[in-house]
């Protein structure tokens, strides 16, 4: 089988283009490849498949083989690769994803792809459809306790669930210790992602992401997304952010006639490989 590597500010994955290969259990594929010491090294694979309603369909996997609905970093890359391996060589692309169909805006010269924005969609706020058990119909700036610790928290969902933490320091968290302590803390009955924020200024955040199946990763677009969803919710920020993240910057911006979130940033080839299945 062949595959590529691609990442977008660190978050990496291995793809697979599904018009030419056909895989009868990406689930344990995705455990088999990502480890990182026994396999090839990624946070999951993403399979491009062939779509009825869009130019491709996105479908992932995590590392622990359980399905994503929907990766930021990873469409970016998959309009990367769907343009310069001939798939789709549109500017304006379509990619269907469990979490609906997304645009892609692609920065193209001189047939390469030089950044990719994507309509990421509108933030889903509703406790129930994060989903995430609280009584109260969203969840904003609310406390609780994780691990016996004090906390507060900001909830939503940006295609999956999302639970953001405003601190003081990123760089002091533990998160190998406090990461798991949210993804299955039982108020996220579909296990959550961890969003830590620390503000720099009214334009710009530096977050650390737990990815609920992954751990700790290097980036992650629907987390900065709903960070970046967060932080205005809060008044923390305005609409348009840049966020550093551990791989890299991301720009989001949520415009205030649509809602939609738009999510801009690089999207890179790593290398190419055939492994057998």
């Amino acid at each position: 089988m062949q595959f590529t590597k691609m990442q977008g500010t660190g978050n990496d994955y291995l793809y697979i283009d599904c018009f030419r290969e056909k895989i009868a259990d990406p689930s344990a594929l995705a455990v088999r490849l990502s480890d990182r010491h026994f396999g090839v090294g990624s946070d999951g694979i993403i399979l491009i498949e062939p779509s009825k309603i869009a130019d491709c369909k996105m479908d992932m996997y995590n590392a622990d083989g359980s399905r994503g609905k929907m990766c930021g970093n990873g469409i970016r890359c998959v309009g990367k690769y769907v343009y310069e391996r001939g798939i789709a060589q549109k500017e304006i692309l379509s990619v269907e994803t469990l979490s609906g169909v997304k645009t892609l805006k692609l920065e193209a010269r001189d047939g390469g792809v030089r950044s990719v924005e994507v309509n990421m969609g509108q933030p889903v706020l509703e406790a129930s459809r994060i989903p995430v058990r609280f009584p109260k119909e969203c969840v904003i700036d609310e406390p609780v306790s994780v691990g016996g610790n004090p906390c507060r928290i900001t909830c939503v969902s940006m295609g999956n669930p999302h639970c953001v933490v405003f601190v003081d320091d990123t760089e002091s968290l533990k998160l190998p210790e406090i990461g798991p302590q949210f993804e299955n803390h039982p108020m996220f009955p579909d296990r959550v992602n961890t969003e830590f924020v620390q503000v720099i200024g009214a334009g710009e955040l530096k977050m650390r992401v737990w990815e609920r199946g992954s751990g700790e990763t290097l980036a992650c677009g629907t987390g900065a997304c709903a960070g970046a969803v967060a932080a205005a919710l809060n008044r923390l920020s305005g609409r348009r952010v840049k966020i550093h993240l551990r791989g890299g910057d991301l720009s989001i911006r949520w415009e205030g006639g649509t809602d939609d979130v738009f999510l801009k940033g690089p999207a890179e080839f790593v290398f190419d490989g055939n492994v057998k299945i």
